[in-house]
């Protein structure tokens, strides 16, 4: 085997690694409406938000003095407020406080524009360049799931949807920050220090939160609420962002199309939810559109 063919090999196989973490984290983030909706059956959305903020922080900041780790560069901190801003708050409280009023399957299938968002988001910070069938389609995708959100809220957009499209927009700016950040320090670095960020808002928000909101801890309701913390807000995002370091922001931010087929599932089997005829339409039509984005240059 020549040193070029052991390159392309190493190379492969990162992408393939990459595709696999990207994947995971997809997976751990499609149980995220499910574990809100059980959360919010004890507490309130200000609850919610702030105390799953607070675990997720005292996690990471134990991971990282245990670990030793210092503190990043000071030109790595805006990014970091980026994604703290968007994936740490603005994320979870705008799709907390919408899935007061809608469904978990609506919530996850309007969510489903976030590859398209996120993606035109890092091309527009990196100035990366796609192929005109990735663009493509990304936008049939995206058309996809826009056109079943609409049919399952009767042709206009409700409130909860302004929040969710709100949530995108926050999401998609602090996926790409750090997506662009794991190429230069670990992902679970960039997670932990985000939450870190964090924390101090986050415990005082929690403490005025539970003494507003009645609070009623249920099995549900806990377990709920320590899979947002622990696996949605922590392990699920240093899963995607080592991901989309190796695969690049746009590629993985396209496996996420997959996510509100995934929380469709979850909302049948954990919440009992009934789907629309049209969900299996939607879910070929999505899957196809990933295939493209996977093999465009």
């Amino acid at each position: 085997m020549t040193v070029q063919d052991s390159a392309i090999r190493r190379s492969a196989i990162a992408v393939n690694g990459g595709t696999l973490l990207a994947a995971l984290g997809v997976v751990a983030f499609s149980l995220t409406f499910p574990a809100t909706a059980w959360a919010l059956e004890g507490l309130g959305p200000w609850s919610v938000t702030t105390c799953r903020m607070t675990l997720a922080g005292l996690a990471a900041l134990g991971a990282l003095l245990a670990l030793r780790v210092r503190l990043p560069p000071r030109r790595h901190w805006a990014g970091l407020s980026i994604v703290a801003g968007g994936v740490v708050v603005g994320f979870p409280l705008l799709t907390t406080l919408a899935l007061q009023t809608s469904t978990t399957s609506h919530a996850a299938v309007v969510v489903g524009l976030l590859p398209l968002t996120t993606a035109a988001y890092a091309a527009a910070r990196t100035r990366t360049r796609h192929a005109w069938t990735f663009w493509a389609a990304a936008l049939a995708g995206a058309a996809v799931v826009v056109a079943f959100a609409l049919l399952q809220s009767g042709g206009a957009p409700s409130r909860g949807d302004l929040l969710l499209f709100a949530a995108l927009a926050v999401c998609a700016a602090g996926y790409a920050e750090g997506g662009r950040l794991a190429r230069e320090m670990p992902g679970w670095q960039v997670v932990g220090w985000a939450l870190v960020l964090c924390l101090p808002v986050a415990v005082v928000g929690a403490a005025a939160a539970l003494s507003a909101e009645p609070a009623r801890l249920t099995w549900h309701t806990v377990s709920g609420l320590v899979w947002l913390a622990l696996g949605s807000q922590l392990l699920g995002m240093v899963v995607w962002y080592r991901g989309m370091a190796a695969i690049g922001v746009a590629r993985a931010s396209q496996l996420q199309l997959a996510q509100p087929l995934l929380t469709l599932v979850w909302s049948v089997a954990l919440l009992g939810e009934r789907l629309s005829p049209a969900a299996p339409a939607a879910a070929v039509g999505v899957l196809v559109c990933i295939a493209v984005t996977q093999r465009s240059p």
